[in-house]
């Protein structure tokens, strides 16, 4: 996968190349501390990732992905910082950012946070999730996963993976229609109002399990 980094902070920087330098299967491509130079950068690589810092110097990480969504770039952003404001993570959930991680992650974390996503899945990081399992307590007193049947149980399971329903639908061998049905009775059960809910608290309760392959 070609990758970009766009952190001013050097040091970040050089530490993060150092280690993808020892995978395989990740190529960084470029680097950028401004905002103007990682549009430009974007434009003139277009790389699969680009991990972008939250606040690039007095310029916004989330503004920039903003910029380059609007202009057409189709890379995939993922979201490094040291913020675990909640505010911050839902507004780049809310842009569709594919990652969020903190610069504290171990390295092995960080390098399976972006296999995760080179396959079309999201990753939060595990500290941010614990963080905003507040979410878990928007969940009714009586939402128990025990009331799901076996097969909402899977819908669960696959919307913590980050599955869309057509994927859910190919992977369950059912139709969408009732992806779509099993999902509002998931929601329903549990108190939960949207599939980034229903993901935080399928990973939260362990029922996510992921297999790294080579």
């Amino acid at each position: 996968m070609k990758v970009v980094i766009i952190d001013d902070h050097p040091l970040i920087r050089k530490g993060l190349k150092s280690l993808f330098s020892l995978d395989e299967l990740i190529d960084v491509i470029g680097e950028a501390a401004t905002r103007k130079d990682a549009l430009e950068l974007l434009r003139n690589e277009t790389p699969d990732i680009a991990i972008v810092d939250l606040r690039l110097g007095d310029d916004s990480g989330l503004d920039l992905i903003k910029e380059a969504s609007r202009t057409g770039i189709t890379s995939k952003f993922v979201i490094l910082t040291s913020s675990t404001s909640e505010d911050d993570f839902n507004k780049a959930k809310e842009i569709g950012v594919a990652g969020y991680l903190l610069k504290e992650a171990l390295p092995e974390e960080l390098l399976h946070a972006l296999l995760m996503i080179s396959r079309g899945r999201k990753y939060y990081d595990p500290a941010v999730l614990d963080l905003l399992m507040k979410v878990s307590s928007t969940v009714e007193e009586d939402g128990h996963i025990e009331q799901l049947t076996p097969k909402e149980k899977e819908i669960l399971i696959e919307l913590g993976k980050g599955h869309s329903n057509k994927e859910i639908s190919k992977s369950l061998y059912i139709t969408e229609f009732t992806v779509k049905k099993h999902v509002s009775q998931v929601f329903a059960k549990l108190g939960l109002s949207d599939r980034t809910q229903a993901a935080l608290y399928a990973n939260a309760k362990g029922l996510v399990k992921y297999t790294i392959t080579s």
